[in-house]
């Protein structure tokens, strides 16, 4: 909302606050100032001129030599194309070597051969908005009153020199969206009790509003306070200087003086007014309802609108008339004809006013007010002043008697409060009779006994209703600068990671040591991709009401986030993507209202893990690439149960023949293999792997206690053993056989080889592997050793008959 300083110095005493000291003030009390603008700042040497004498120029079908008085000895000649230019005007004129707005220069010059000393503006040429400007001089120049001086500068007259505070008004202090509201507010800032003039309504005893209309509410929940007033043998005119600067320095375009009357009020009181042309209404009656289904009306703006049952419309009894609280209709509009004028001040339903305002567009400073709220404490003394006002500037007679219909009862609300609560909640010592101080200036009767305030509340503060309210009014007047700045006190714990945050932690340094990047991918995903990849049976949760179709669902995998992240990659010529996440993955179940949150941690490899270089080609990743992370990482988490991999081709959307399941003892914590062919299409990708696990269970399970040992003081012996197996015995298999036979100093087994082709017969693999022994507390023998071996060797021919090469 835009406040005129000139304005506000009506009803209080700022002779000794500046407008940037009050915005200061203002901003620092809760209401902010966004800024300060006086309209003159940047415009020199502009002057009020009498137009003497105006012709036509000889060599222009549109433009006049105008002779001007601007206050000197001589007349000052200047060519205008204004359309309304006429001689005995006031008009405005830029001087040679003024600067109108945008900072354009006016200089001496000739137009069509006739010399110009200057410029006749019109008040866009001052800065002011095209929305604003008076509808009468929307084309042409604007004329000023009579009583303007010519020579003068034109800014006084213009209200140009007045400081206009641009208030940014929060949704819950609606109050401050009137001149008396914001008066209300800066008396408390400066202990001041603003003095609003007074108004004298005078009315014609001789003549009834009954014999005019009366008014009916179906539902007084839409309209629980609806009072007309009749003001007849009005002559429609334009309105006085001091109202039109008023408008337009709050950013209303004047239209005559009726409606600018109901406008001005509307910034006065905060109030929303309509003015009907009586006659046009074609009735004698006024009720309030709502619309029928498809019922038409055609609104100010030329518009005809198809109205819905949920919104209230002002009736003549029979068809609609205006839109409540949003925009009147086209037909009983102010024209310049009009010599009743029926006058409504009313309350509407908010959350219906708001609805129709966005439903129809028609979002204005009226609905804005009504959405918020207004005073009910002066809907009718708005409407008195309004009447009044149209008998002083449109000459109407006032007839007697409101037509109303009302079932609000308007009254003082009573908070209660403790001094002691408002001292615990701000931190302070403030005494009783400071807060009974600050109540008084905020204008709230305050009764005080043993501690307790009992609060009234006037309806011009409706937004407070509760303890906090009070405090918030407290802590406002008395300063947020002035509370005092303390640290908090705690208990001081020591800094430490719990398990969970050393495994991640120890997690993420190891998959970024082996070459993967972080990712993190979005929580909400479609349906579809949320059911991929799952670990377990679930429902889908779903949002009820999602921003898209693409974020409507909660996921239940890591996977399908990190395979859209790795085809993004790839779509912008990133081949060799190595990605990995941990999150939560979000399951349903029957009988819990919120779903169960699972820690999880996926990767992605697809390309090549190694970049080309001087010593050799890039290698693509496979399944045992992947597979040795994975191991590194199980083997870095000291896991008492060891982790198995077990084949499986049942996994939808992984590849039948290179995927595993992931063991932790007899516990199922993932999976790992290669990304179905199919399924890598629909995203785009080449051949490319992924794993999933359950985090959190590895977080739970047993680990061992890490234990530093000195380096072997005795060297340790190798054997090397070629094995020729069936292809369908595991390398797992072999492996945990070597450990059950090899005794007590078996420390290491590793496979170097593999190989089928020629010379292998079919059916047939060759694996070789290194067996590393050593003794910690004395040199190994040779015959402890060989023995050792041969044990192994008999076990491996035994159980699966391999042939040692």
């Amino acid at each position: 909302m835009n406040v005129s300083y000139q304005w506000l110095k009506e009803y209080l005493d700022l002779s000794n606050v500046t407008p940037e000291a009050l915005a200061d003030r203002m901003s620092r009390t809760g209401i902010e100032i966004e800024d300060v603008a006086i309209p003159e700042t940047g415009l020199k040497k502009i002057v009020v001129g009498h137009a003497v004498e105006v012709v036509d120029h000889p060599d222009s079908d549109h433009l006049h030599i105008c002779q001007i008085d601007i206050g000197e000895e001589e007349l000052s000649q200047i060519v205008c194309g204004a359309p309304n230019i006429a001689a005995g005007q006031k008009i405005i004129v830029a001087l040679p070597g003024s600067r109108i707005t945008g900072n354009a220069k006016i200089k001496k010059g000739k137009m069509r051969g006739q010399v110009s000393n200057g410029m006749v503006c019109s008040l866009a040429e001052l800065g002011f908005s095209e929305k604003v400007v008076p509808k009468k001089y929307a084309d042409g120049i604007y004329v000023l009153p009579e009583n303007a001086v010519p020579g003068e500068p034109v800014f006084p007259y213009l209200a140009m020199d007045d400081a206009i505070l641009e208030l940014s008004i929060t949704p819950n202090r609606a109050d401050a969206l009137s001149m008396r509201g914001v008066a209300h507010e800066v008396g408390a800032i400066y202990d001041q009790q603003p003095k609003f003039p007074s108004f004298e309504l005078t009315e014609d005893k001789t003549d009834s509003v009954e014999n005019y209309i009366k008014v009916a509410v179906e539902n007084s929940e839409d309209a629980p306070s609806y009072n007309v007033r009749i003001v007849k043998d009005v002559k429609i005119a334009e309105s006085p200087m001091w109202l039109q600067t008023k408008l337009m320095n709050a950013g209303i375009r004047p239209l005559n003086n009726v409606v600018d009357i109901t406008n001005y009020i509307l910034l006065e009181y905060g109030q929303p007014l309509h003015a009907f042309d009586y006659d046009q209404l074609q009735s004698k009656e006024i009720v309030v309802r709502h619309a029928n289904n498809g019922e038409a009306l055609t609104t100010l703006d030329g518009e005809e609108r198809l109205l819905t049952s949920e919104d209230i419309v002002i009736t003549n009894g029979s068809i609609p008339v205006a839109l409540a609280g949003t925009m009147g209709g086209l037909d009983s509009e102010i024209e310049d004809h009009t010599v009743t004028v029926a006058i409504e001040a009313a309350i509407f339903n908010p959350i219906a006013v708001r609805k129709t305002a966005k439903r129809y567009n028609l979002r204005s400073e009226s609905s804005s007010r009504f959405e918020k709220g207004i005073n009910p404490a002066t809907i009718t003394t708005a409407g008195d002043h309004a009447a009044a006002l149209m008998a002083e500037l449109a000459g109407g007679t006032v007839v007697a008697g409101v037509a109303s219909q009302s079932s609000l009862e308007v009254k003082d609300s009573i908070v209660s409060i403790t001094l002691d609560k408002i001292n615990r909640s701000l931190g302070t010592t403030i005494s009783t009779e400071e807060v009974k101080v600050i109540f008084d200036r905020l204008g709230f009767k305050a009764e005080e006994k043993d501690g307790l305030f009992e609060v009234a509340i006037p309806p011009r503060r409706w937004d407070i209703d509760i303890e906090a309210d009070l405090v918030e009014e407290v802590a406002r007047i008395f300063g947020y600068d002035n509370l005092p700045s303390t640290l908090p006190i705690s208990a001081a714990q020591p800094a430490a990671l719990n398990d969970k945050q050393r495994l991640v932690r120890h997690t993420r340094r190891f998959l970024e040591g082996a070459g993967l990047s972080q990712a993190i991918s979005y929580v909400l995903t479609t349906p579809e991709k949320a059911a991929q990849y799952m670990m377990r049976e679930s429902e889908a949760t779903q949002l009820e009401m999602p921003m898209s179709e693409d974020r409507s669902t909660l996921r239940m995998n890591l996977l399908s986030g990190l395979l859209d992240d790795a085809s993004y990659n790839k779509a912008r010529k990133n081949k060799d993507v190595m990605l990995y996440e941990i999150g939560r993955v979000f399951y349903k179940e029957v009988t819990q209202t919120l779903p169960v949150e699972e820690e999880h941690l996926a990767g992605v490899l697809t390309g090549s893990l190694l970049e080309k270089d001087w010593k050799g080609q890039p290698q693509k990743v496979d399944f045992f690439v992947m597979k040795g992370i994975l191991e590194g990482l199980f083997a870095a988490y000291g896991l008492t149960e060891k982790v198995t991999f077990v084949s499986d081709n049942q996994r939808e959307g992984m590849h039948p023949g290179r995927t595993a399941v992931l063991y932790l003892g007899e516990k199922e914590i993932g999976f790992a293999g290669q990304i179905h062919p199919l399924a890598a299409k629909e995203y785009d990708l080449d051949e490319t792997y992924a794993f999933e696990l359950n985090i959190q269970a590895i977080v739970e399970a047993e680990k061992e206690p890490t234990i530093y040992e000195a380096i072997p003081k005795f060297p340790g012996m190798t054997r090397d053993i070629a094995l020729l197996v069936d292809e369908t015995i595991t390398n797992q298999q072999l492996v945990d056989l070597i450990y059950k036979k090899g005794g007590n100093f078996l420390v290491s087994v590793r496979l170097f080889d593999i190989y089928q082709g020629k010379h292998i017969e079919d059916g047939k693999k060759s694996m070789a592997y290194t067996l590393s022994y050593l003794n910690p507390t004395a040199t190994l023998v040779e015959e402890e050793v060989s023995k050792a071996f041969d044990k192994v060797t008999n076990a491996l021919v035994e159980e699966y008959q391999v042939v040692v090469r």
